[in-house]
């Protein structure tokens, strides 16, 4: 497993601010118009936004896919997402991740391993959700095995109780933190609110982050994973955060779905240094 030192370290940052590059619909998608080269263009644009921005990694996510595959995408999005990353790990010097909607964390281990990404970000990695895909089943024990057989050493960043679900049982979501590490075996830990772009609450960051440490795990990162803001990031980070995902704030106008906006990436950036260093 990597550990919290040696995963922040792949970032460059004591406290990475992670932004995300949320795709427009990809062919064979409802939504997607048509236009290849179109998508490409736009990811490369808000990858690189972002970079310039000072951002210290990015998150590569099918958002656009919409309704999603539960857990197993068709090959031709492998082979999208996988074009896409190339070009957008080519393009910029920060760590990028991946994400395949709605939770096919054996595509996105592929296209990591393929490209040479850093991590991924699995939405349900161990236990049961109840979510508008159907109920989703963690595979943990399939993923890692995986990551062995393919001779990689890309970090999984995982969910705990993942925004758009409803975990399964009454398991609260520090214990479930806790397994999620020790039995799932995951690298970092991503606490977010309801939905995207919604809040975090910050008491759950608290009992996720004082439970991995009461147990021995406070070298486990605990990243923030909706609703981070320029005004709020602060406050994420002095719960207990080691790192937040961004997405809709960075955007124009606060939209998901818009262009990442340069000024947006760089106000929170800065907002996230003047937080200052993580002393704990």
């Amino acid at each position: 497993m990597t550990t919290r030192t040696a995963l922040l370290e792949r970032f460059g940052a004591d406290r990475p601010v992670v932004g995300m590059v949320h795709l427009p619909a990809l062919p064979g998608a409802p939504e997607f118009d048509g236009d290849r080269d179109a998508v490409r263009a736009r990811a490369l644009a808000d990858a690189r936004r972002l970079s310039d921005g000072g951002i210290d990694g990015i998150i590569l996510e099918n958002f656009g896919d919409s309704p999603f595959y539960p857990d197993d995408v068709s090959k031709h999005v492998v082979a999208e997402m996988t074009a896409i990353a190339t070009t957008v790990t080519d393009a910029v010097d920060v760590p990028v991740g991946i994400n395949v909607l709605r939770n096919d964390a054996e595509a996105a281990l592929s296209i990591a391993a393929a490209v040479d990404a850093a991590f991924v970000r699995v939405n349900v990695h161990v236990g049961t959700a109840a979510t508008d895909q159907g109920v989703l089943e963690g595979r943990a024990h399939e993923t890692l095995r995986l990551r062995d057989r393919l001779a990689t050493d890309v970090a999984i960043l995982a969910d705990v109780h993942v925004k758009h679900a409803t975990p399964v049982g009454e398991r609260p979501i520090d214990r479930t933190a806790l397994e999620t590490v020790e039995r799932g075996r995951a690298d970092g830990v991503i606490v977010s609110g309801p939905g995207t772009g919604v809040e975090t609450p910050l008491a759950d960051v608290e009992r996720v982050s004082d439970e991995l440490t009461a147990h021995g795990h406070d070298r486990t990162p605990v990243f923030v994973g909706s609703g981070v803001t320029t005004e709020t990031v602060g406050d994420c980070l002095e719960a207990g955060a080691d790192g937040v995902i961004v997405g809709t704030a960075l955007k124009d106008g606060g939209e998901t779905t818009a262009p990442v906006a340069s000024e947006r990436v760089a106000d929170l950036v800065a907002a996230a240094r003047a937080a200052g260093p993580d002393d704990r």
